[in-house]
């Protein structure tokens, strides 16, 4: 009987095999069968952090395997630890990573440096690179903003992002309150929740010490006056009067959350919100999906979101993400094997599937398309607060500035803004200390 078993099974894994083969075009099936016959067997590591990014390739990735044959590895890392132990790993020149997760904020370090690898030429080649990619339809406010430095192509966005306010829809309606439409309004609803019901607090943001606290403070500064750098002339402007200004009201809108808020990344303020702790959230579009998911949150049914709120200086928003890479420190046939996951995850071929599965939507496709519109409300949301983005560049700016210092001035500012959350020292007196690090820094 057993000599029976095993062709059968045999027989079974085959059918199953060419059913997943039949169910994609034929020109993604004849681009697969191309990879498989390179790089069948290969194994390809990925650094990610936790994300609906990660998420979402990670349910994709089986499917992606048994097309081309590659197995992929993943390495799941914080985000603060996650640019630290790619920088340390390129210094080394280990090689360990071949697909790397990159934050818009570290591009304008991993460019330059020579961490991530230019892409030009894998997107030239036309035999790994098949029409069907179409990285035209990914949104040029992402393709040309966060996935690029001076004009080299380091990275694919897979998560573009801008942040709006979440608010418990409830809470404003059981208080009469409405959503706030200017900054002045947004402290204000934060001051009024706080405390209005048991274990109830005002507002949910990143403020971890260094690049945590400096990106929550970037999400209110432009719109109060406030920059880090000018970008024309790129002069530290820490201790200018509206950049204190912008950090002290960060820190009262700050003081309005859980006494734990000091220690938090995106995760920990995503989380305070979807447990019903917070009323209010602002953040991350990309971490939509785990605000609307019943499974991840329990005010499903009872939230609503409108764009970042104006300020004095105007409607602004931000514009960051993250992109996928590759790190320059493999040789050319892994660099392939990692483009070919990129092309995978990254298509308008599964783009749809992507953001069916959690991932942020980047593509021109994916936001036009009813289905998907329909299945995610905040779509409409979403894009306007991408205008609020685009009034920043309309005005010469760039949410992040593109300078090759910017980490190292954002880590400073990021760390003496902690402490004046922690009641150590003045906005004034810590602006001006990191005003003299920092330009140090600028001119070395």
């Amino acid at each position: 009987m057993r000599k029976f078993i095993i062709p059968l099974i045999i027989l079974l894994v085959f059918s199953l095999a060419s059913v997943v083969l039949a169910e994609v075009p034929a020109e993604v099936a004849t681009w697969a069968n191309m990879i498989k016959e390179k790089f069948d067997g290969a194994t390809i590591t990925c650094a990610f952090t936790s994300h609906p990014t990660t998420d979402a390739m990670q349910a994709m990735v089986d499917e992606f395997t048994e097309l081309t044959g590659i197995k992929v590895r993943w390495d799941i890392i914080e985000e603060g630890l996650l640019r630290q132990k790619l920088l340390l790993e390129h210094e080394a020149k280990t090689g360990v990573y071949d697909v790397i997760l990159i934050d818009a904020f570290n591009m304008a370090e991993y460019a330059p440096s020579g961490v991530a690898l230019d892409l030009q030429p894998l997107l030239d080649n036309k035999e790994i690179t098949p029409d069907w990619y179409d990285y035209a339809d990914i949104l040029p406010a992402y393709r040309d903003g966060i996935g690029t430095f001076n004009g080299v192509i380091s990275g694919i966005p897979v998560a573009g992002e801008t942040r709006y306010v979440g608010y418990r829809t409830d809470l404003f309606e059981k208080y009469g309150q409405k959503p706030p439409e200017s900054m002045d309004d947004l402290l204000a609803m934060a001051k009024f929740f706080k405390g209005k019901e048991e274990n109830l607090y005002g507002i949910g943001m990143r403020a971890q010490r260094g690049i945590h606290f400096a990106s929550g403070w970037l999400t209110v500064m432009y719109q109060l006056g406030g920059q880090i750098l000018d970008q024309k002339t790129w002069d530290v402007l820490l201790n200018d009067p509206k950049t204190v200004a912008s950090l002290e009201y960060f820190v009262d809108l700050l003081n309005q959350g859980p006494p734990d808020i000091a220690v938090y990344t995106h995760e920990e303020a995503v989380s305070v919100f979807t447990s019903g702790r917070a009323a209010m959230w602002f953040d991350s579009t990309a971490l939509t999906p785990w605000v609307i998911d019943p499974t991840k949150s329990a005010i499903t049914d009872k939230v609503g979101f409108v764009p970042p709120p104006s300020g004095p200086a105007g409607a602004y928003g931000v514009l960051a993400g993250w992109n996928v890479g590759i790190s320059s420190d493999v040789d050319a046939k892994r660099q392939e094997a990692a483009w070919a996951f990129i092309i995978w995850m990254t298509s308008k071929y599964k783009a749809k599937d992507y953001v069916k599965l959690g991932g942020t939507p980047v593509r021109e496709s994916v936001y036009t398309d009813e289905e998907l519109v329909a299945a995610n409300w905040t779509f409409p949301i979403q894009l306007e607060s991408l205008g609020r983005a685009a009034n920043l560049v309309k005005d010469g700016m760039m949410w992040l500035p593109p300078h090759p210092k910017l980490m190292k001035v954002l880590e400073i500012a990021g760390s003496y803004g902690s402490d004046v959350l922690a009641g150590q020292i003045s906005a004034k007196d810590a602006m001006d200390k990191a005003q003299a690090e920092c330009v140090n820094i600028m001119a070395e």
